[in-house]
């Protein structure tokens, strides 16, 4: 089955250190309104590319939502 968007490690998901990544950020840490607020985006309706369903061959691509988070 192809994927759309590359797969990463899930935010729950135990490792050595810290025992969970959510572990790094506080509850009350900006990032977190940030998440909640990209999440709520509509991103095709605002112009981002790349949102269509349509497979091409080589790696595929990262979630739009996760790198405008990043940035």
């Amino acid at each position: 089955m192809a994927r759309r968007y590359k797969q990463g490690t899930a935010r729950a998901q135990g490792a050595l250190l810290p025992p969970r990544v959510e572990d790094y950020v506080s509850e009350t840490n900006l990032v977190r309104a940030i998440d909640a607020y990209v999440n709520t985006l509509d991103l095709q309706a605002l112009g981002f590319t790349n949102t269509e369903d349509d497979l091409t061959a080589g790696q595929p691509a990262f979630e739009l939502a996760l790198l405008l988070k990043l940035y």
